[in-house]
């Protein structure tokens, strides 16, 4: 043999031998970094001394977690979700404290600036200093368990470590608090559209504005002072609240919301009552949602646990089952302050000058220099305008002071940021309460996020159901002639809060005579009402379809409740089929399609074309409609999180020429030939999209689900590793609601795609919790190279769930011993 030929073969084995080692150090990282399920392991920090806490896991990776105390069951808790979401927890943790940009680098710095200057970290901080009693325990307890895994049985880093170099740290209570403020974040937001009032008003008059934002369906725009008065005189909100809004984490979403019902023994087949209720949030990879059941001496719940708090968040206990939709209450309020002309330091106030708080910050940036900047605080709260950086750029006229200095700042009031919150403590409750009545006595307790709560029992001959809604609500002065609506002048006591509304005045409902109570972010009390709660109601679609299926039969059992969470008769959209309907097109497919458009009737079947067609036409319709008049606003951040539907609906309904006109032209337009311009333009982008086969359009093909991981999402190379994708139907206004934005996705540029949707269902039965089933969206898994990761996606999306209790034997036992 030539020596060359012996050099090549030597080149080949040991490429063979690099091979070999390297499936072999995979399969060696698969197993190592997938957690232990069985046998005995010696944690430190079990809460009692000589207590076992015995992890049971079932087919579908669910724990129950038995142990001899509370405390240890939570500590089973937190172990689990180290196992099973390290990465999850990793993020929660990053974003409560303002640290993405030390895991993603500068992308993540401007998310790092809004919540430093927000101040989370240190309000949650203000929050543990003051927590007593079973929440601190608890807190404590969960956090020791989570640190247990870390110290000793972290065997391999899940990927996302070992891809960004990142080392999981040590989990505090505080982490959990800071995570409880940014789930009240995700459900609040009503910031953002006082932003936008208040950069409206430099375009359009109060009148107009209440036309693009529309009060409730029946009811009159709250009254107000002329607010483009106070806009024009202080031109402070152009690029200055466009940067504000972009630094902001998402929130406040609106057009979607979540759904809750329930019958009393009356109205269901079993002669005990029944509650569903499917929470619409953001689909992540994994879900924000972690199944778990928790037995310990006073302690029997199982349900949807958060990684992060040491709790279940919805579920069902032997006793009562809850579940709960968002309120979406106005309870953050912005603030102008008027900054001394010559002390930056100093802003007014009803008694005069005084000092900013202030908090020195600096953010480690991966890949790139830290930055430092002044976190501010005034009498109303954390400056969010300081997340906008030091820039003046677009400050003009009375924004800006001698130098270009800014003359204005703004701070934003915000009940989840108190120091005195109960909202652990009435959770740890709920997991106890052993009846409607304890129920309620817990949730005085509750703070923020401010909830629509539905729960039931099976005390008696029927069981109870009942609605409660707890939470910090502000109480407005009289003299307030903002009413919330926009920014205020913070040197002006009449817009400062005056407390809030005692517990006993908030609104409630206990077995009512029809036998059944429902929510869907819908007003959720009557004209009577004394009391303002919010502007932000959600369209009353969702809840007027479920009333009508509540309504169909006399009585219901588990199965028709599952059906009615997979309902997709959009009445949002029925509401628009007449207009649609009568929209021309001389575009060459439409004559195929006119049959499927004649019959559409808002019935969102994903396997349908109608339903494709529709939301084209919506979308290209709103545009024409809306974009001249909003200008450089329809393609900000504001324009990219609201649908308007509920403006587009009063335009079509008034045949408003008004709006339909297009400011930018010549002539008038009018709304019908904008209607027929919508639909050449939905037929010529779909057509673009689908083919001319008009047979293969269907509105499952582009209106798909993404559960997104963070930050792999946004990474071309590994998104099909971690993202999570299925086709649904529905849309927005359907029980089965899956939102979708009026704007492509900013990152794909995909049209259709889902961002919200029913992140959790679920149906219990209080006669017989055998038959209590659940789904999520993702996997018990965070750990994306098992099946366990991905294994409900599909379950989830054909409307499938298992069992919320465990039956037979468990599959893996894991002992947790000192």
């Amino acid at each position: 043999m030539s020596a060359l030929r012996r050099w090549a073969y030597g080149l080949l084995g040991l490429g063979l031998l690099l091979l070999l080692a390297l499936l072999v150090g995979w399969a060696v990282y698969r197993q190592q970094v997938l957690p232990i399920t069985d046998g005995r392991l010696h944690v430190s920090g079990l809460p009692a001394a000589g207590a076992d806490v015995r992890i049971e896991r079932d087919a579908h990776g669910i724990p129950t977690i038995r142990a001899a105390s509370i405390e240890g069951a939570l500590f089973g808790l937190g172990f689990v979700h180290a196992q099973d979401r390290l990465w999850q927890l990793e993020t929660h943790r990053r974003i409560g404290a303002g640290r993405l940009a030390e895991a993603f680098g500068p992308p993540a710095l401007d998310n790092d600036r809004f919540l430093r200057a927000l101040g989370v970290r240190r309000a949650a901080q203000a929050q543990w200093e003051q927590t007593r009693g079973e929440a601190r325990q608890a807190l404590e307890a969960y956090a020791a368990g989570i640190n247990a895994y870390l110290s000793k049985h972290l065997r391999a880093r899940p990927p996302e470590f070992l891809i960004l170099g990142v080392q999981p740290e040590q989990w505090q209570p505080v982490d959990s608090l800071a995570w409880s403020i940014m789930m009240a974040w995700d459900l609040g937001g009503n910031w953002t559209t006082e932003l936008l009032r208040l950069r409206l008003a430099q375009r359009m008059s109060v009148a107009r504005i209440n036309e693009l934002l529309p009060p409730y369906p029946g009811e009159q725009p709250l009254p107000t002072a002329d607010y483009t008065t106070l806009a024009q005189q202080w031109q402070v909100m152009g690029p200055l609240a466009e940067r504000i809004i972009s630094a902001a984490p998402e929130s406040g979403i609106e057009g979607i919301g979540s759904n809750n019902w329930a019958v009393s023994g009356q109205r269901s087949s079993s002669g005990k009552p029944l509650l569903a209720n499917d929470p619409h949030l953001k689909l992540t990879a994994p879900a924000l949602w972690y199944f778990a059941r928790l037995e310990a001496p006073g302690l029997h719940v199982a349900g949807a646990t958060m990684p992060g708090l040491p709790l279940v968040v919805l579920g069902q206990n032997e006793s009562i089952a809850w579940g709960f939709t968002n309120t979406a209450p106005d309870v953050q309020d912005l603030y102008l302050e008027r900054i001394h002309p010559d002390d930056a330091q100093q802003y007014q106030t009803p008694d005069g000058w005084q000092r900013f708080d202030r908090h020195d910050e600096v953010i480690h940036v991966r890949g790139a220099a830290s930055v430092t900047m002044t976190a501010r605080h005034s009498r109303h709260g954390p400056v969010i305008s300081d997340a906008a950086g030091p820039s003046t750029e677009g400050l003009t006229g009375a924004a800006a002071g001698q130098g270009g200095a800014p003359r204005y700042a703004i701070a934003m009031r915000w009940t989840a940021l108190d120091a005195d919150v109960g909202t652990i403590e009435a959770g740890l409750r709920f997991n106890r309460a052993g009846s409607v009545p304890e129920f309620i006595a817990a949730a005085a307790r509750y703070s923020a996020p401010m909830q629509n709560m539905l729960v039931a029992d099976a005390v008696g001959k029927h069981g109870h159901i009942a609605l409660v809604v707890p939470g910090k609500l502000p109480v407005r002065s009289p003299d307030n002639d903002l009413r919330g609506l926009v920014p205020a002048p913070g040197w002006d006591a009449r817009y400062d809060w005056s407390g809030y509304l005692p517990a006993a005045d908030l609104p409630s409902r206990r077995d009512p005579p029809e036998g059944w109570l429902a929510t869907a972010n819908q007003r959720i009390v009557g004209a009577g009402y004394p009391h303002h709660i919010t502007s932000e109601w959600m369209a009353p679609y969702r809840q007027q379809r479920i009333e009508q299926l509540l309504a169909g039969r006399p009585t219901h059992d588990v199965e028709s409740f599952a059906a009615m969470q997979l309902d997709q008769l959009s009445l949002g959209a029925k509401a628009l089929a007449a207009a649609f309907q009568a929209s021309r097109s001389s575009h060459p497919l439409a004559a195929g399609l006119a049959p499927r458009i004649a019959r559409f009737d808002g019935l969102m079947g994903g396997d349908q074309a109608a339903p494709l067609v529709f939301h084209a036409w919506a979308r290209a319709l709103t545009a024409l409609v809306f974009a001249d008049e909003l200008g450089p606003l329809w393609d900000s951040h504001f324009g990219e999180r609201r649908s308007f539907r509920d403006a587009l609906e009063g335009v079509l309904a008034r045949d408003d020429a008004g709006w339909c006109d297009d400011k930018n032209t010549a002539a008038s337009e009018t709304c019908g030939q904008l209607r027929d311009r919508a639909l050449d333009q939905a037929y010529a982008l779909l057509q673009a999209q689908l083919g001319d086969d008009t047979s293969q359009w269907r509105w499952d093909r582009m209106h798909v689900a993404r559960s997104e991981h963070r930050p792999f999402s946004k990474v071309s190379a590994l998104k099909r590793l971690f993202e999570l994708r299925v086709p649904v139907g529905g849309d927005g206004h359907s029980i089965n609601a899956t939102r979708v934005g009026l704007k492509p996705d900013p990152h794909t540029g995909e049209l259709f795609l889902v961002d919200h949707a029913p992140s959790l269902r679920a149906v219990y039965d209080l006669a017989d919790p055998s038959r209590s089933r659940f789904i999520h969206s993702s996997g018990q898994s965070g750990i994306a190279l098992t099946p366990d990761y991905r294994a409900f996606s599909a379950l989830w999306a054909a409307g499938k769930q298992i069992p919320v209790w465990p039956a037979g034997s468990p599959e893996h036992v894991l002992t947790l011993t000192r």
